[in-house]
């Protein structure tokens, strides 16, 4: 989450703090979402969820399901899964260009499914990466591993870090299609910037 962070960790708040904050939140909050980044990246993430959880609080889990045995690890104490799905299986390496990533982020979404947790798959779909063919493709191995609920969002590409993907072309995106294709996916639908 980039516009919530700095680049550089320049204004970290302790710990401490943050549980004081949620202490005065009991009652007006009911989960506490950790992110990031990749927060199964973080060594003391188990620790913190406990430590919240033991305050009332439901937790969410946003990842991106890069590191599977900490994330089967992690399963058991949360409520909901936000998991982001890129690509297809064969395309997967090409979009993030990261050695194994499909085959983590796979087994991730594997062990998702397995674990009973409530969760939402995700795809953020710029038109200039993601054809409809791959969104298809994609879709169906969704389907192939019972997954139940799946998202696909509109890219915001006035973020992109990359200026050459700010295009105009991921405006809008061609909803009736996707739902079209979306049809083998229980809970689908598709988030569209207004």
């Amino acid at each position: 989450n980039s516009g919530l962070l700095p680049r550089k960790n320049i204004n970290t708040i302790p710990w401490h703090e943050v549980i004081s904050l949620l202490e005065k939140r009991k009652g007006l909050l009911d989960a506490v979402v950790f992110s990031g980044g990749e927060p199964t990246l973080q060594s003391g993430l188990s620790v913190a969820i406990l430590q919240i959880k033991s305050m009332g609080f439901k937790i969410g889990l946003h990842t991106a399901g890069t590191y599977p045995e900490r994330l089967l690890r992690l399963l058991p104490l949360v409520d909901w899964v936000g998991m982001d799905i890129k690509s297809s299986k064969a395309d997967y390496q090409e979009i993030t260009g990261a050695k194994g990533s499909g085959e983590r982020a796979w087994r991730s979404a594997e062990f998702l499914i397995s674990s009973g947790v409530n969760y939402e798959f995700r795809t953020t779909v710029h038109p200039d990466i993601l054809s409809k063919e791959q969104i298809s493709t994609l879709i169906h191995e969704l389907a192939d591993i019972n997954a139940r609920h799946y998202v696909i969002q509109q890219c915001i590409t006035r973020h992109c870090f990359d200026e050459s993907r700010r295009s105009p072309n991921a405006d809008s995106l061609a909803v009736g299609q996707l739902n079209e294709l979306g049809s083998v996916i229980p809970d689908f639908s598709v988030r569209s910037v207004q």
